[in-house]
């Protein structure tokens, strides 16, 4: 009797789905390791990694998402803007998810959902020979029906250009995730790094209003302090740090307790302890 084979089911669609809130962590760091330390201790359901404005290559990312998948957690990827080919790619060398930076305008939205979801939602070139489609000992049919269900685009709105269309494009069919992006956004409107702006609370709330109006799900970036606010608000998926941030962080540790002689935070390992 011939294995069925199936599509690795997502971590995100599954808590999205049973009415949860999703955890993701972004990468900046090109390594594999990083990818499996996080899945492996942060807790969270996703990691991104970016395309957009980390110079990582394709395999680095497919990498990354082997790593990951070892702990069940999904990988997002954020692709350049550039041909239909940039869209598929990842989600063939399955990630579970894409996301797609400047969405502006319902056109460029439509454009998007047709290039990342197949027949009969849209018209994602067909292939089904690599790791999604488990080089091709997935069913067609079940293939292209599984890829609409368990992987997912997140359209980030982080212009104020599509204001005007913002509910049409929410409303969209296919459309999975809506994503708030405030920094470029705060750039757009005129005011960058004016987080209290009352034009970036107003789209912040309407994003996720609209979502849930639509029956889509909304995400943004946030952290662990004001994750519960950003739920409340209705906040379905949330990027709470980066792994650049936290390595930052420990190194200026480092820096200040040598030129202050006290002793930093560390692991009890061979690492840094002052056990050892």
């Amino acid at each position: 009797m011939s294995q069925r084979y199936t599509m690795r089911p997502s971590r995100v669609m599954r808590k999205l789905r049973s009415g949860q809130t999703a955890i993701a962590l972004k990468l900046n760091l090109a390594d594999p390791r990083i990818a499996e330390m996080a899945a492996r201790f942060s807790g969270v359901d996703c990691l991104w990694t970016d395309m957009e404005h980390v110079p990582n290559d394709y395999a680095v990312i497919e990498r990354q998402i082997w790593a990951a998948k070892a702990y069940d957690v999904d990988v997002l990827v954020r692709v350049p803007r550039g041909s239909y080919s940039d869209l598929t790619r990842p989600l063939e060398m399955d990630a579970a998810g894409i996301m797609i930076p400047h969405i502006m305008s319902l056109s460029d939205a439509r454009q998007v959902i047709h290039y990342t979801k197949f027949h009969p939602v849209g018209r994602r070139p067909l292939d089904g020979g690599n790791a999604d489609g488990a080089y091709c000992n997935l069913d067609l049919t079940d293939y292209m029906h599984q890829a609409n269900e368990q992987r997912f685009n997140v359209l980030q709105i982080e212009d104020p250009e599509p204001l005007s269309e913002l509910e049409d494009i929410i409303a969209e069919p296919g459309l999975d995730l809506i994503f708030f992006g405030p920094g470029d956004f705060s750039q757009g409107i005129g005011a960058p790094g004016e987080w209290n702006h009352p034009l970036i609370k107003e789209t912040r709330e309407t994003i996720a209003r609209l979502a849930q109006k639509h029956g889509k799900y909304a995400g943004t970036v946030g952290s662990t302090a004001n994750l519960d606010e950003l739920k409340a608000m209705g906040y379905r998926f949330v990027s709470v740090g980066a792994d650049v941030v936290g390595f930052g962080q420990y190194l200026s540790g480092i820096a200040k307790g040598i030129s202050s002689g006290t002793e930093t935070p560390a692991a009890d390992s061979i690492y840094g302890s002052a056990k050892s």
